[in-house]
């Protein structure tokens, strides 16, 4: 027996429609199920899930991150800026061999994105 992926991540979120927004319009991910008034609802990322859970009492706390490869973090993050969002870093190279950059969605859960260099 061994541990083959992650199939889905879930977060808890103080404002459904907010959150839908942010990820589904603003990211461009595919949602499966729910929507903005919905208690619960699923994107598809890859082959694996990002499940949004409706908490209104939630209060932001740093938890970690979730990390996402694309394929071209330089247009991703300018296309996030032309929709008025603003990410806590520029794209920049690691020196672990990815390119990057974080933003945190509406509810404070850090994001990063990036592609192997």
């Amino acid at each position: 027996m061994s541990v083959q992926s992650i199939s889905a991540v879930t977060l808890d979120v103080a404002n459904m429609a907010i959150s839908v927004d942010f990820y589904r319009e603003k990211l461009g991910l595919e949602m499966l199920y729910g929507g903005t008034s919905a208690s619960f609802t699923s994107f598809r990322v890859g082959e694996a899930y990002l499940n949004l859970t409706l908490n209104p009492e939630r209060t932001a706390a740093w938890w970690g991150r979730l990390i996402f490869h694309v394929d071209d973090v330089d247009a991703l993050h300018e296309r996030l800026v032309q929709s008025g969002l603003t990410p806590s870093t520029k794209p920049a190279d690691a020196p672990w061999g990815e390119r990057y950059f974080h933003i945190e969605d509406p509810d404070a859960h850090e994001l990063s994105f990036a592609r192997r260099i």
